[in-house]
């Protein structure tokens, strides 16, 4: 069993295109939106963007500072094997290498990752039976939605192969059992509004369930619609596509209150 602790960073440096500038300034956004959600974890938890034209790098947040810390600029450049490519003074999070290096080798359909340990969204990981289908949040993402068993600290190379085969060629929404959640997206706008969708979800359920009232049932063929109508809105071709309107909507408003995320 070989860890990612064990593994010694090199370092190199590269220059910084356009098309990955404009990157960094996304992904930096999605920490300073995550951290206003309340979705952060000190310097845990992590989200990620693979560098346009660069398939096999990636960008992720510097180990040690805090999701509302973080710049364009501050942002780590590096690969699967955990070389460093950008000039910084902190080094990467050795879980990263095992849940987004893994993720976005196998499907490059995806674009970004998000992993968080929220409480509602660790909660529902915790109950036997993960989320229920019981409010519309939950059903609109229910057909994205699928479930990995605790392994441990995510730094092991051989959870890289269960994560990858539980995550398989299509879903974009993960429960990690006792541990978070993750989403993964084409876009950080997709990948921002599948997990908002799958945290109100959790936040639904939670509250529900400590309110100690049995949970109003919703019939089978009624859950099998919403999950399509779900599929069909939020599709390429749908009338709110991939999260394009709300993320403009969002990097609107940081803009006008937290601009300093695109330094």
């Amino acid at each position: 069993m070989q860890s990612t602790l064990a593994r010694r960073a090199l370092r190199t440096t590269s220059p910084v295109s356009d098309a990955e500038r404009q990157a960094r300034r996304e992904l930096a956004a999605c920490y300073r939106l995550a951290d206003q959600m309340g979705w952060s974890d000190l310097i845990s938890a992590h989200i990620s963007h693979r560098v346009p034209g660069e398939p096999d790098h990636y960008l992720i947040n510097p180990y040690g500072m805090l999701f509302g810390e973080i710049t364009a600029s501050s942002l780590v450049k590096t690969d699967a094997q955990g070389t460093i490519l950008s000039e910084t003074d902190y080094p990467v999070n050795p879980a990263v290498l095992v849940i987004h290096a893994a993720i976005l080798q196998a499907r490059p359909d995806l674009a970004c990752v998000m992993h968080l340990h929220t409480r509602d969204g660790t909660a529902v990981s915790m109950q036997e039976h993960g989320l229920l289908p019981a409010s519309q949040h939950a059903l609109v993402v229910w057909d994205k939605l699928c479930y990995h068993e605790f392994e441990g600290l995510a730094l092991d190379d051989e959870e890289k192969r269960s994560l990858v085969r539980d995550l398989g060629p299509e879903k974009k929404l993960m429960l990690l059992r006792n541990h978070g959640t993750i989403s993964c997206g084409a876009t950080m706008g997709e990948t921002f509004m599948l997990m908002y969708q799958l945290e109100r979800a959790c936040r639904m359920q939670v509250a529900a369930l400590g309110g100690g009232a049995k949970l109003y049932p919703i019939a089978p063929a009624v859950i099998a619609k919403s999950a399509a109508q779900g599929t069909e809105i939020f599709g390429k071709d749908g009338f709110v596509p991939l999260g394009q309107k709300e993320w403009a909507a969002l990097l609107r408003k940081l803009d006008r209150e937290d601009p300093g995320y695109r330094d």
